[in-house]
Parts: C-alpha cells; structure tokens; sequence
C-alpha cells in the first residue's frame, strides 16, 4: 500500500466501516480511521455517530473523494507530469504526517447522558493504563471532555451553531508515568451541524408605509427582509419565503424578494386611509414543518389633489357698522376641499362686484379661509350695501388629476353696512393758531368747527378738555366754537399752548370727539434788558485816571428776529459824577472807566453808580441798574488786599496798647454780664403768684376724654342753667375716672351765684368762675374760660358782616390792601386796587 500511495496529491482519507468492537453504547456507530506515522506507530480516532440521515449523507462526499484518492493511478490515468517524465521513472516511498479532518457533531443535543463526540487511540496503547490521553484547545475542560485512560471525547453542554459554529482541539497520547509525549499533538476541528432551530424574524418590525392613493397596481410600497439564524448554506433551514395573511385584495408581497406592492388600483384616500398588512416568512422553502414568523405593516394613503374645492354656500350675507376701521375684519369663507395639507390650500379673490374697491380679501396662516377686510372707510349715509364675487382656488395643482377640475369655486357675499351714531367731525385734523403775547383779553383768535354726519345732524356743543389748559388761559365759545383768551399770554413763560378741544352732540353726550389746537405765542418786545453779572465791583486805590475797572454785559428775555442790540448810557444824575464815566462798545457791552485818581480811603469808599440800559426793539424798553463800587487797597499787580474801610478810619495817634485796653474791658464786662444772668437763672419765683400774669395765656392740658353722648357722669349741663341744684351734689364724682381736681364751683359763693336772679342761666355762671378766678390768682387755670364781647356796633372790630354793607352811600377805600404784601395782592386786585404811586423798580 505504501508503493502506491507516494503520488497521490492528498495525504489523509477517511474510512467508514462497522466497528463491532466497539462498546455498547456506541452501537450502530461508523468508525473513521484516522492514520498518522509516526516512529513506526499508529493513532487511531473514533468518531460516534449520532448523526441524522442528512448528517450521513453530507459525509458522503468527503468519503467519495478519499475513495478516489486511494485508487492506483492505471484505474484513473496518468498525469501530465508522468507523461513527461516517462514510464521508466521509479516511486519513492514518502513519509507524510496525518492531518485531522473536521468532524460534524449535531447541534441542540437533549439527552440525559453526554454526547458521544468520538474515541482517541494509540496503537502503543496496549490496554494497560500506562497511556494518557490529553485534549486541549477550544471549550476542552469546559464544553469537551475525554476519558485519560480509554480516550473517549464527550460534549458536557449542549451545542448551539448560532452561538459557535466550530471548535479547534488538539489531541495527545503520553505516557502516564514519565508524562513523555508519544505522538506530537495533533489538531482536528469539531463542526457543529446545524438543525432548523431558528424561525425567521423581521428585526425592524412593526413597520410604518406610506404609498399615494390612486397608485396603480404593482406599485412598491415597502421592501421587508426576514433574518433566519440557522445556517444559510446547509439544507433549506434558511431559505425564507414570503406571504400575506391580512391586506388582500389590497396588497401582495412577492415570495422570494418580500417587496409589499399595490394589488388595487384607484385607491381613494378620502374614503379609507390606513391599512393593516401582516406579512409571513417562512424557512424550509415554505414547506409544512418549517418555522414561521410575522409582522405588521401599516400602511397609510398620502394624499394627492385629486379633489376640487367647492364653497358650502353659494351665497354669504355679513355685515359691518360704518363707524369700523380700516383693516377691520367683515368676516370670513371657505371653500372646503376634500384633500389635505397643501393640496387643500386655497387663495382667494374678489373677481367682480361693487365692493371691490371698498373690500379686500386674504388667506389666513393656514391657508384654508378667505378673510374680507375693510379697504375704505364706510359711510351709511353714502352707500348701505355692497356685493362682492369671490373665487377660491387651489393653489398646488397635480397635473396627473388634471381632468378631475376645475380645481375652483365661485361664490357671492353680500356686505350691509350698518348705520351707527358717529361722533362730530371737526372740519380739519389739527388747528394751528400765531398769537401775540400782548393779545388783549377775549380777543377771538380762531372758530373751530365741527358737525354731526350722521342724518340727523344734532346740535354740536364745544368745550376745552381741562388737562390740556390746567392754567386757564383760554374759553371756547360753546356754541360757535370761538376760541378766545381770558388771561394774558407770556411768551417768557409759556411759548406753546397745546389744547384740546372736545365737540360734543347734545342729544348723545357719549359721542364726542376731539382736536388738537396749537398755539404759538409770538414775541413781543415787552422786557427791559437788565445787566447779567454781579452788581458790584471794585476800584483800586492806586487806580489812575481812565482805568478800565469792569465790563458790563446785558440780558433780555425777548427773543427779536434781528437779534439783540443793547444801548448803555449813565443815569442823567450820575453823568457828571467826577469818580467814573461809561463807555459803549456798540458790541452789547460797555466798560466802567476811572475820571480821576488819588483815591483814599479817608474819604467815600462805596460809590453807587446807575447806568441805564435800551434794547433796539419796538416799542423800546429801558432799565436802570445800579452799580455798587467799593474802594480796596491793592498791590502793584492791581490784586485786592483788603477793602476794609473801617481799618483807614481809626485815628493815627491811637496806639497798639491802647487797643488792647479797649479790647480787655469789652471782655470783662461781657463776663459780669453772664455772671448775672446765671444767678438771677437760680432765683426761683413762686408759682403763678404774680397778679399781673395773664393766665389766659397758660396752654391748658386735659388728660381726659368725655364719653359723648351715652356719658351722664362726666358733665351736668343743669348746674349750668341752675347754679343753685349744682352745689348740692359737690360730693357725687365721675365713675369711669377720678378728676385731677375737685370741681372750682364748690368755692363759688351762692350770694354771688344767685345775684343774678333765678334766671340768670349761664352768664351767671361764668361770672361766678369769672371772680372765683379773680380771687385766686395762685390756683393753676385747669380750666380757663375766655369770654368775647358781642360783634356789632358796640364792638371795636365793629361790624364784619357785609349784609348792610349796601345801604351805605359811602365808598369804601381799600388801599389799606396794598400794605399787607404780596399774600393779600389778588385781594387787592379784585377790588380794583392799583399801586399807581409806588415808585419805579430802577
């Protein structure tokens, strides 16, 4: 056998007999003999066979194959390579190693005992024990085990090719004593065979389509893919195939690719839009006994614009009041339309009518309404009603439904405008009125006018709203609407005047409406200028003549359209002054010049110098300012020292020592003076016991409170009106509080209280605490009564009612009102009182 085997191309082979030799629980087994030399030695490795009949057959054609192999070469032929090398050549004997083939092991094992892989065989193994079999590599210990001594190989778990398809082992025989290796390790794979144990699942399922309505038929909609996890390559426990148990007549899947398709044609969204599909994948080729499994796609119809839009009413009756805004909304229609989203947006127009210039139509955000607006403003009076033809169309057009148009509707809206009580109308927005501030007094500066437009026409009443003239400055006239000023204007003070006038109907005083009225107050040259600086300045002591010693500047409150001009001069008594003379600078300004110099301060040190100053302006206005001078001593620069006069007065004999004698008895007699007021301070007089002391003068306290009119206790109004019933009820006291002091009437005496008859009521009374008072002048005047003589003729005051002041043929002067200052000088004024002779302000 070795002769002709060293040319053959393979080097192992596999061979399956019966073995009847081997233990009983590998009966009905075929046995691959496994040959490697080694040393003149022989391994041999069983392999069980609990395979299945399809596991029996897929051996079949490794097994052919080997059998080939071992055939000679004159049954098979010669290869090219002899046919060169010739007949003669002679073979050689090769020595090759064994190299393991896979074995083929079924997955999903259940049995109770360990799966029989296979059985490793030494032939040095003589049956003694003295081998020792070893397995090594993948799941050896874990998921394979063997038997040292008899080399069997068991699986301890069960197998699953989904989880690990092969195992790569390695398999050595050693002595058991020395632990020597006998044969190199060899390697062998152990192949899991795959049984239909796996259903085909859809990993994304449920899934969610969407195909167009009116799609034709074999129109995709969704391609669905099964997953089995069994083995692809071996038998039919992988191959999937595809079918619908829910959707008919509507959709099918193809059987092989499970693409979802259209199977009825012209379906309308409109009438059903969701469909539920429920697709099966069965493996084994659809067979009977091959695993199934399901899922559901729903599909939904997309909309397309296969309907046209169509209004629910051919005729629309709105209505708007004439007194509405423009922009105002009128109202609103729709054309509905079947379809949705862009396919039922709609825009509308306004195609024909009388309204057309009057009204506007537009489409609101969503796009579905018209919305009819106010374009012009409405006047009942002018024109009550108005038509209008609108027309909606789809705006997204599909030219596949083209010959389902027109994709448009028509409809009418009749508009009524409604008659409402408007408010006047002034016959301008706004009024603009020039005035002069010297307008006099109810002079008319403008008639406002305002109407009703209603048919009607009511009477319009005018007022001025009173926040826009708080000062009162103007009336309006309140039937002609003549506005006029009641108090004098003063540009200085208030240049604008922004009123409001307010138009009113008698018959509705809600309807009022109202205008501005502006009014600018034109100047006037009604101020005099006045010097703007300091009103006082200084002349140096060494000054020389003509010595400039202060400019001189103008202000005026008048604001002329030429601009200020002012005109300096000295009053007529000052002209000749021979101190200071004036000089204009034509420029707004004039200086203060010295006439003389020598100045001393033995003589005048304050000189008061009047200067006159004129504006330009019509009528012309004059002031007189004066200007006060003060002589001070100045260094060379011409920087003041001291302009105290009184220092250069004192005599030049005086001395130093002298000074402060003086000084030193002015402080001791200030000090006797403190010194006697503090001990008179410490002299204590006796309590209100000087008889001169008016003690009516004294604040009186009370520390109660009298209880009103539920109060009986705290005061008897009969002692009163009868002195006499007082005093015998001296001893009843107050019950909610004790009094601070016993009431006085107990000293009063009764000779004195009934002096006055038996009714002399109250005057007796207070007479009697009159000299009860008297009598006492040391008793503190917890209650003081002061007592006012009658008003009238026998009054000092006289009379102050002005009841009889008209039966006097006498005038009455007030001129008195002028001297009790500027409080009582709207007093004054009232009563036509003018300061005629009071001097001028200069």
């Amino acid at each position: 056998m070795d002769g002709w085997m060293d040319g053959l191309s393979i080097q192992h082979c596999v061979m399956i007999n019966e073995d009847t030799k081997s233990s009983q629980e590998e009966r009905n087994q075929r046995t691959a003999f496994m040959k490697k030399e080694n040393h003149s030695s022989k391994l041999y490795f069983t392999m069980g066979d609990l395979l299945q009949l399809r596991a029996f057959t897929s051996t079949l054609l490794p097994v052919a194959l080997c059998v080939l192999t071992l055939m000679p070469h004159s049954l098979l032929g010669k290869s090219s390579k002899e046919d060169n090398t010739g007949s003669s050549a002679l073979l050689h004997r090769i020595k090759r190693g064994w190299v393991w083939n896979q074995f083929f092991v079924l997955e999903e094992y259940t049995g109770l005992e360990p799966l029989y892989i296979g059985k490793l065989h030494s032939d040095m193994d003589k049956g003694d024990g003295s081998i020792k079999y070893i397995l090594t590599g993948e799941g050896a210990g874990t998921t394979f085990t063997i038997d040292d001594s008899t080399g069997d190989i068991h699986a301890i778990q069960r197998l699953d090719r989904e989880v690990k398809a092969q195992y790569v082992l390695r398999a050595q025989a050693r002595n058991r004593l020395t632990d020597r290796p006998l044969e190199p390790e060899s390697e062998f794979i152990v192949k899991i065979q795959d049984i239909n144990d796996n259903e085909p699942r859809f990993l994304d399922g449920p899934y969610q389509a969407t195909v167009p309505e009116m799609s034709k038929i074999g129109t995709s909609v969704i391609q669905l893919t099964a997953t089995d996890a069994d083995d692809p390559t071996y038998g039919n426990s992988a191959r999937v195939v595809y079918s619908i148990l829910e959707g008919q007549p509507y959709f099918s899947v193809d059987a092989k690719t499970g693409m979802v398709r259209v199977s009825l044609a012209d379906m309308d969204r409109e009438t059903r839009e969701n469909y539920t599909v429920v697709i099966q994948a069965k493996d084994m080729g659809g067979q009977l006994g091959g695993l199934a499994g399901t899922t559901t796609v729903n599909i939904t119809l997309s909309d397309v614009n296969d309907n046209p839009p169509m209004f629910d009413q051919r005729l629309y009756q709105m209505s708007v009041p004439e007194s509405v805004p423009v922009g105002s909304v009128v109202g609103r229609i729709w054309a509905k339309d079947r379809d949705t989203g862009v396919n039922a947006e709609m825009k509308y127009s306004i195609i024909d009518g009388d309204g057309r210039d009057t009204f506007d139509i537009s489409t609101d955000p969503t796009n579905l309404f018209g919305i009819i607006t106010v374009k012009k403003p409405l006047n009942f009076e002018n024109k009550p009603s108005y038509t209008l033809k609108v027309e909606g169309a789809n705006t997204h057009l599909d030219l596949a439904f083209h010959h389902r148009g027109p994709f448009k509707d028509v409809t009418i809206v009749h508009v009524s405008v409604e008659d409402v009580d408007e408010p006047p109308v002034f016959d301008l927005p706004a009024y603009y009125i020039e005035l002069p501030e010297d307008t006099e007094i109810g002079t008319v500066m403008k008639t406002v006018s305002a109407r009703d437009p209603d048919a009607a026409n009511h009477t319009v009443r005018y007022s001025i709203e009173r926040s826009s003239d708080p000062e009162k400055y103007f009336y309006i006239e309140i039937t002609s609407g003549s506005l006029m000023t009641v108090r004098l204007l003063d540009r200085e003070e208030v240049g604008w005047h922004n009123i409001t006038v307010l138009a009113m109907e008698m018959n509705n005083p809600t309807q009022i409406s109202s205008v501005s009225v502006a009014v600018k107050v034109l100047d006037v040259n009604d101020n005099p200028p006045s010097l703007t600086d300091y009103l006082e300045a200084y002349v140096c002591d060494n000054a020389k003549a003509g010595q400039l010693i202060q400019t001189v500047t103008a202000v005026d409150p008048d604001e002329p359209l030429g601009g200020q001009h002012f005109y300096y001069s000295l009053a007529p008594e000052a002209a000749n002054n021979p101190n200071f003379t004036l000089r204009d600078n034509q420029d707004n300004t004039a200086w203060i010049l010295t006439r003389r110099g020598g100045w001393s301060h033995q003589g005048q040190t304050v000189f008061y110098l009047p200067i006159i100053i004129s504006d330009s302006e019509q009528p012309v206005q004059t002031s007189t300012s004066t200007l006060t001078i003060r002589l001070c001593s100045c260094d060379q620069g011409g920087n003041v020292m001291s302009c105290n006069a009184e220092a250069y007065s004192l005599p030049t004999s005086l001395s130093r020592g002298a000074l402060i004698a003086i000084l030193a008895c002015i402080f001791v007699l200030l000090v006797m003076i403190l010194l006697m007021l503090s001990l008179r301070s410490h002299h204590k007089k006796p309590y209100l016991c000087d008889e001169e002391e008016n003690v009516h003068e004294n604040i009186v306290r009370y520390d109660d409170e009298g209880g009103g009119e539920e109060d009986t206790e705290a005061f008897d109004i009969a002692a009163m009106w009868n002195p006499r019933e007082a005093h015998p009820n001296l001893g009843k006291m107050r019950q909610d509080m004790l009094p601070e002091i016993e009431s006085l009437s107990r000293y009063i005496p009764q000779a004195c209280v009934m002096g006055g008859g038996g009714d002399g009521g109250v005057h007796g009374y207070v007479l009697a605490k009159l000299l009860e008072a008297d009598m006492d002048p040391c008793a503190p005047p917890y209650d003081s009564l002061q007592t006012y003589a009658y008003e009238g003729e026998g009054s000092v005051a006289e009379s102050l009612s002005s009841l009889q002041s008209g039966t006097s043929n006498t005038d009455h002067e007030y001129d008195y009102l002028n001297e009790w200052g500027p409080r009582f000088k709207k007093l004054a004024e009232m009563y036509g009182v003018l300061d005629t002779n009071s001097p001028p302000p200069w």
